[in-house]
């Protein structure tokens, strides 16, 4: 009986010992025609290939940037049939768990303090949620719209005046648990909100005239895992049917057009979008929330990463909303204010146009609900570190982010009834 116990705790241990990726590598690959975009579809087939940008398989086409990861294992056959089909393609990260461990590359200020320049596991970012009520009791407070299938809480934290019918805007964060940046946009938007009110002109206007909706992170689940298990988890965490495969994309799984594309039916897909329209627990918690705040929500932001893009509707289609004129105006001069900062470059336009068709997006299904002023920012960066942004790029990316969510606001305050 003495070493049956030991052997217990090594077998536990070792069934919860994080996913490694020493000497794995993310190649970018540009398929000049259709035939060699089918090349790169063919190796998924037969390849364990986790499709970095587009995030799916079923997106390659000719003449798109093509960003994917790769095993030690394989990484040899595929750069072989590559090069036999003369694609040329760039090795942008040559050991990931090398990336991944540099990530961390920003030293605590103060031990204690909450660092706006780190990235933070949920626990913390809890904390911090309850820290910044407690600070600003008059401007901050947290609702509990929900919870996940973990059971953890689903926060917003409401920035602005107690008045509810005042315009205001949603802003969720993290809706994919590997995009980092994401939160750490969120924590930052938050404390610069209640650190400039009465001091920074536009932020004070924004605050006396309007309120904030902040979710800091959506995909807790998922978020958690990627802390603890698997760095490159994007799915949420809910079990699924008749399969061993675990996880839906959140950013699949609304009310809007779920149903048009049969390739997000598979479980075991990263975009895999559930067995029905809001089925996961977390979509149904902000869809609620959204519904009960509709008179007063004229303004729907979604952060993302990575590629450095301002998208707006619609994803599903390629007509264009509306009213796109003015959101296409809007995300020029969005990003042109983002530019200004460190002339970091982004593109915009609708997510179909602009990236790829998707369908059951936050970003559609909040537009078809009637907000329809609705924008999805992609961070950075451009590929070189992809979803492994090192932390000394957190605090440029959210100062030249601010001046773009900034703006957007102003424009919805003067612009909406």
């Amino acid at each position: 009986m003495r070493f049956i116990l030991p052997l217990r705790l090594i077998a536990a241990t070792l069934a919860i010992a994080p996913v490694r990726f020493d000497r794995e590598k993310v190649l970018r690959v540009k398929p000049q025609d259709e035939k060699q975009a089918n090349i790169i579809k063919d190796l998924a087939k037969t390849n364990k290939l986790d499709f970095w940008y587009p995030d799916a398989t079923h997106h390659v086409a000719a003449n798109m940037t093509v960003d994917f990861r790769v095993s030690e294992k394989e990484s040899q056959s595929i750069q072989s049939a590559l090069d036999q089909n003369k694609m040329h393609y760039e090795i942008l990260i040559h050991n990931l768990q090398e990336e991944i461990e540099k990530q961390f590359d920003v030293k605590e200020d103060i031990p204690g303090r909450h660092s706006y320049a780190k990235y933070h596991t949920w626990d913390k970012i809890v904390a911090w949620t309850e820290k910044m009520v407690h600070k600003h009791p008059e401007m901050v407070s947290r609702i509990k719209i929900g919870a996940t299938v973990e059971d953890n809480p689903l926060y917003v934290l409401k920035i602005g005046k107690k008045d509810e019918r005042r315009k205001a805007i949603f802003m969720d964060c993290g809706i994919h648990a590997r995009e980092w940046i994401s939160p750490a946009f969120c924590q930052w938007f938050v404390y610069q909100a209640t650190k400039t009110y009465g001091k920074n002109k536009i932020m004070t206007k924004l605050l006396d005239r309007m309120n904030f909706y902040v979710l800091p992170v959506l995909n807790i689940d998922g978020y958690i895992w990627s802390w603890t298990q698997n760095r490159m988890w994007k799915k949420n965490r809910s079990k699924n049917q008749n399969s061993r495969c675990i996880g839906t994309d959140l950013n699949r799984n609304f009310n809007v057009s779920w149903n048009s594309f049969p390739n997000t039916k598979d479980p075991c897909k990263e975009d895999y979008r559930g067995p029905a329209p809001e089925s996961e627990k977390e979509t149904k918690a902000v869809t609620d929330f959204i519904r009960s705040h509709l008179k007063s929500i004229k303004g729907y932001i979604t952060i993302h990463s990575y590629s450095q893009m301002l998208l707006f509707p619609y994803g599903y289609t390629s007509e264009l909303p509306p009213n796109h004129k003015d959101l296409a105006k809007v995300a020029k001069i969005g990003t042109d204010v983002l530019a200004t900062r460190y002339e970091t470059r982004y593109i915009c336009g609708s997510i179909a146009s602009t990236i790829y068709p998707i369908s059951g997006s936050s970003l559609d299904w909040a537009y078809n609900l009637g907000i329809k002023h609705t924008f999805a920012f992609q961070l950075r960066d451009k590929g070189k570190f992809g979803f492994l942004l090192p932390e000394s790029q957190i605090k440029p990316t959210c100062k030249e982010t601010m001046l773009a969510v900034k703006f957007i606001a102003k424009y919805i305050l003067k612009h909406t009834y």
